[in-house]
């Protein structure tokens, strides 16, 4: 039996989640009729083996007011026995079902009709980053993780548009309206959570909106055990599920439901890790790596976490924060054991098609792999931006990378490294301007973003606009003096307005950082080009070459080297990657 918290109406009719006479979410009785208030419970019924869930959240910023249940006598209750002896005329019973199937018919039109006018199918959905109310700041991991979870596994469901984790973080710790963020990333419900650790025990809270009315869809507090937050994670998205009302394939349900680990300890060293790799730094990329080999070692057949660690060692080799020789190697043997653990792993295919193309420029494979990667999974930004700027560039296909790119962006907008790379696919298919502005519209999302200042420089430079170009830099070499990013844009800035000798400064100081740690022998060769040195340029390249640089297979587009394109040289290098073919008209673009 469920009951309307308005107008008190009872429903019998289990599938009945909103009431016929005024669309008010239906609450389930608990027990019999009385006078006492109703106990509204959500979800599921805990089996035996479960812990039981606590349903309503105690904290005071999460209760709703409901209608006290309305009491029947006891003659009402019993269903009017003391009558019962009494004889009945059919054609007044006639009438009174008429009456009630007719009030019956007018609400349900009324209900069905409103639903159809005011309350559309929910299509899309945001999940916050959840709150973390526990008192020890390491447990942030956690919250993070639990959201990027869910957001993990909803993403999974090919009728749902979820916002991805990049667009959510930045509503991280602060107070805003849920309409508000809603209209900001275009979805029709969100999803906000909390979650307290106390020793072995978590509480969970989470509440599901509809944004568009305001109404609460679905809210529970769980009382669990560390030890299963991983079964937790798999139950809200199942009931997150339940409450948009989401028609499912078989094929959906499976992808829901997988289960790529059963060890929760190793879960929550998963968490550990991509709560590290989000940052994105050369150390938490490498701490990130060791948490997920800790995960691994407790479970071998994580292909998740293997996936994540092809994932940082590649970024490890194209940020040149390690030699790619160390690195690469790494990416594509666990991108490997991956994929024979989980062959329907996309992020694995992904992390593959990267290694085959930035390391071994086997780019039949590389483009096999993309294939099965985005036929498993569609939506996965990360893997439309290797796609555009590891396969694509190097192949002299621009207008294709900035299409790739562009996808990327429109999956993850809010995205720095993918809104960085999107300009800078706009510089290789020649579309300066473009690349202008998406350039300042990647410098405004975060000015400290070192690829965005770095691609913003790149353009200026092509556009003749030196002096701003190394403003940019040396405001960046302020704070990070060591940024061989920004010691390259200076130089190449000094060398194309003709100041030569502060341009060899710079080459210097990459000359002397070099002596300390990996620099990227194409940014020395760009300098050179600039200066007028081409043998020096070519003897920067060939060491490019033998480092298995990764920006080294992208010169076919590079404008920068456009003054190298009528040497042998160039094409001879060109054809030791597998990339030969005619590179002398792009430079009259």
């Amino acid at each position: 039996m469920k009951r309307c918290p308005q107008c008190n109406r009872v429903e019998s009719e289990e599938t009945l989640t909103f009431c016929r006479v005024d669309g008010t979410p239906l609450v389930r009785e608990s027990g019999a009729v009385s006078d006492s208030v109703g106990t509204v419970k959500f979800g599921h019924v805990p089996t035996a083996d479960e812990t039981e869930t606590r349903i309503l959240p105690t904290d005071e910023t999460l209760t709703r007011p409901t209608a006290p249940t309305t009491g029947l006598d006891a003659r009402r209750a019993s269903g009017g026995t003391q009558e019962s002896n009494k004889p009945k005329s059919h054609k007044g019973v006639v009438i009174a079902i008429a009456a009630v199937i007719a009030v019956a018919l007018a609400a349900s039109a009324y209900y069905y009709l409103s639903q159809g006018k005011d309350h559309k199918a929910i299509e899309s959905i945001a999940v916050m980053p959840f709150e973390n109310k526990s008192s020890d700041a390491d447990t942030d991991y956690l919250s993070d993780g639990l959201a990027e979870s869910l957001i993990y596994r909803l993403s999974q469901l090919p009728n749902l548009k979820v916002s991805p984790t990049s667009s959510v973080m930045r509503y991280k710790g602060k107070e805003t309206e849920p309409q508000i963020i809603a209209r900001e990333l275009g979805v029709d419900s969100l999803l906000t959570g909390r979650i307290t650790q106390r020793g072995d025990n978590l509480t969970i809270s989470v509440n599901l909106v509809d944004t568009r009315n305001g109404k609460s869809l679905w809210g529970e507090q769980y009382e669990r055990k560390m030890s299963e937050l991983l079964a937790t994670q798999r139950e809200i998205a199942a009931e997150i599920t339940n409450n948009l009302k989401l028609k499912l394939s078989g094929e959906s349900e499976q992808k829901l439901a997988k289960r790529y680990t059963d060890n929760d300890e190793a879960y929550q060293l998963y968490l550990k890790g991509r709560f590290h790799f989000a940052k994105r730094t050369k150390e938490d990329i490498l701490k990130g790596v060791d948490y997920f080999q800790q995960a691994i070692h407790l479970d071998p057949n994580f292909a998740l976490a293997y996936a994540a660690i092809a994932e940082s060692n590649n970024s490890l080799g194209k940020n040149a924060d390690l030699p790619p020789k160390e690195v690469f190697p790494l990416a594509k043997a666990a991108a490997t054991r991956a994929l024979e653990i989980d062959p329907t792993l996309a992020e694995a295919h992904g992390a593959l098609a990267d290694s085959l193309a930035i390391f071994d420029w086997n780019w039949t494979e590389s483009e096999r792999e993309y294939g099965k990667a985005l036929q498993l999974d569609a939506n996965v930004s990360y893997i439309h931006l290797t796609h555009g700027v590891s396969y694509l560039v190097p192949l002299g296909k621009p207008d294709e990378a900035v299409a790739e790119l562009r996808r990327a962006v429109e999956l993850e907008p809010l995205s720095l490294i993918n809104n960085a790379i999107f300009g800078l696919s706009y510089l290789y298919a020649r579309q300066n301007d473009k690349a202008l502005e998406q350039g300042k519209r990647t410098y405004d999302l975060d000015p400290d973003f070192r690829f965005g200042r770095q691609y913003l420089g790149n353009t200026y430079i092509v556009l003749g606009r030196y002096d701003d170009a190394i403003a940019l830099a040396e405001e960046g070499l302020e704070t990070f003096p060591l940024s061989q990013e920004y010691l390259a844009i200076a130089g190449l800035a000094h060398a194309k307005s003709g100041r030569r000798r502060e341009a060899e400064q710079y080459l210097d100081r990459l000359g002397e950082l070099a002596k300390t740690r990996y620099v990227r022998t194409s940014y020395v060769a760009s300098i050179y080009v600039a200066l007028g040195e081409k043998d020096k340029a070519f003897a920067e390249l060939e060491k490019s070459f033998e480092d298995k640089d990764y920006f080294l297979p992208r010169i076919k587009l590079d404008p920068f080297m456009d003054p190298l394109r009528a040497d042998p040289r160039f094409n001879d290098l060109l054809k030791r990657m597998g990339l030969a073919g005619d590179v002398t008209r792009l430079s009259a673009h």
